[in-house]
């Protein structure tokens, strides 16, 4: 076997031990349904597991959500309708009280802002089916926990208003500026801002019942605001309600490894998947984790990517040309150590 041969036969054996670790969790009752995806160059592999009917099967993707929204975002940087050190007030005057009025785009998208994660009434919201728009009436006057600038606090209502400000700008629904903007221009055709026209039984149904309860998890009141409710999956929240397939997500990584300006400008790529954060707590990337050791062992510190709380993890490696998406429906709190490290990690190894 000739030394290309052989490494690529040694590429496809790690990415098969990778598949089987998910196929034994599988087995086992453990994971209902699952998706592999692994790229590099002309190379694909993808296969499909439990539940899941084929690889472009769709599931509710979570916070992988956010490097999409920020890539929304950037777009209209690079049209001029907004800077990154533009002050959010620019867009959202309301949102100008105290430290508020510091707060820049930038510090939206690189979790800099101060605003907390969820909201402290997050739960009640979803409870009564709250619309997106009381979530962002709740998020421009929530507490900031520190000042503007000071340092990395991961903040999905940061994201939020990042893409309500893009909606103020456009004067379009932030969902269908996403579809028509960039999933449509990188053929990501099974993927959407909320559910976009699809049904949720041609859907991945998440295991809920593992959870954590902020999301519905272990409580029996959830059926009607969970991750698999109707409310949920049509809310379209810009922090992570997008659905997508393991083929399209490697597209929209793909795009960041090789930039061809149909999306976004070339140097603005660039900076998004960079550490924007020097100096502060954690580096951050524009809408992305760039920081070293979140992927595959074998990575090395250019990768970058995102995990979503639904069981998903979505990574790609400039230094190898590697992507990586493995989808499941068991919640990243079980399924992180279970399967999403490992299999990554044996991924990261399959360097031809």
């Amino acid at each position: 076997m000739s030394g290309g041969g052989l490494q690529a036969a040694l590429r496809r054996q790690k990415i098969e031990e990778a598949a089987n670790l998910i196929e034994q969790a599988v087995e086992a009752g453990k994971v209902r349904a699952a998706a592999l995806e692994v790229r590099q160059a002309k190379f694909r592999f993808a296969r499909s597991f439990g539940e899941a009917p084929s690889p472009d099967a769709v599931f509710l993707i979570a916070s992988i959500t956010k490097p999409m929204t920020a890539a929304g975002v950037m777009i209209l940087a690079d049209r001029g309708e907004l800077a990154l050190e533009d002050p959010v007030h620019k867009f959202i005057p309301e949102f100008s009280e105290g430290d508020r009025k510091l707060i820049t785009i930038r510090h939206l998208l690189t979790h800099t802002s101060g605003l907390p994660d969820q909201l402290p009434e997050n739960v009640e919201l979803r409870k009564r089916q709250a619309p997106l728009k009381e979530f962002v009436e709740r998020a421009i006057r929530t507490p900031l926990l520190f000042k503007p600038g000071t340092r990395v606090s991961y903040q999905s209502m940061g994201i939020l208003l990042a893409a309500e400000a893009a909606e103020r700008i456009t004067g379009r629904p932030f969902a269908e500026f996403l579809e028509t903007e960039l999933f449509a221009p990188l053929a990501m055709r099974r993927t959407a801002l909320g559910l976009g026209g699809m049904k949720i039984s041609d859907t991945m149904r998440c295991q809920t019942e593992q959870a954590e309860p902020l999301y519905g998890g272990g409580r029996e009141d959830a059926s009607s605001w969970d991750w698999n409710s109707a409310y949920w999956r049509n809310l379209a929240a810009p922090w992570g309600g997008a659905h997508s397939t393991a083929p399209d997500i490697a597209r929209f990584l793909d795009y960041f490894l090789a930039p061809d300006g149909r999306v976004l400008k070339r140097e603005t790529a660039a900076a998004m998947i960079v550490n924007q954060t020097a100096g502060l707590n954690e580096p951050r990337g524009i809408g992305f984790v760039v920081a070293p050791g979140s992927f595959g062992k074998a990575c090395s510190p250019r990768a970058f990517g995102h995990a979503g709380a639904t069981g998903t993890l979505a990574w790609a490696d400039p230094a190898t040309g590697l992507t990586a998406v493995v989808l499941t429906t068991l919640p990243l709190r079980v399924s992180e150590k279970l399967l999403l490290k490992p299999v990554s990690d044996l991924v990261s190894e399959a360097v031809a």
